[in-house]
């Protein structure tokens, strides 16, 4: 019995956790502070069609982050913001993740852990957003964030 219910858990979660692994051509420090500075955030936050026009973030267990992406081709703003829960400076970030919705609050949230490796003066970088509400969410996450990381891999270079 325990493991049916094992495996209806284990499906109802399959395909709404993103999970994304890049490796960086530049020291884990660099890295890191690429996701921790908000101005080395704006340079490469959001995917190309919808890059950060603004980013704010207390970077501490118990700070809070906010950032706003925007499209030129139609002045959309998608503003989505959260709460740090993990900062183990050059190895590890753990922060909530929730879109405003139209009323300003936040919604859905989902949880973000990415985790920085040394690799001989690359960086591994082990990312996991979870757990979205639909399939094609997640999947909707996983082409932003490739977009994103594809930016930040030109601005490492």
């Amino acid at each position: 019995m325990i493991q049916n219910n094992s495996a209806e858990i284990a499906n109802t979660v399959a395909g709404r956790v993103l999970t994304i692994n890049r490796v960086f051509n530049a020291p884990r420090s660099v890295v890191f502070k690429a996701f921790t500075d908000p101005k080395r955030m704006l340079q490469w936050l959001g995917p190309r069609d919808y890059p950060a026009s603004f980013v704010e973030a207390d970077v501490r267990p118990g700070g809070k982050w906010r950032a706003c992406l925007d499209s030129a081709a139609n002045g959309e703003e998608l503003w989505h913001g959260g709460i740090y829960h993990e900062v183990v400076p050059d190895e590890r970030l753990v922060f909530t993740f929730a879109w405003d919705q139209e009323d300003g609050k936040a919604g859905r949230e989902t949880l973000v852990k990415i985790d920085f490796e040394d690799l001989a003066g690359k960086t591994k970088m082990q990312f996991q957003q979870s757990e979205f509400d639909t399939v094609e969410n997640c999947e909707g996450h996983r082409q932003g964030w490739n977009s994103a990381f594809d930016r930040l891999e030109e601005l490492l270079a």
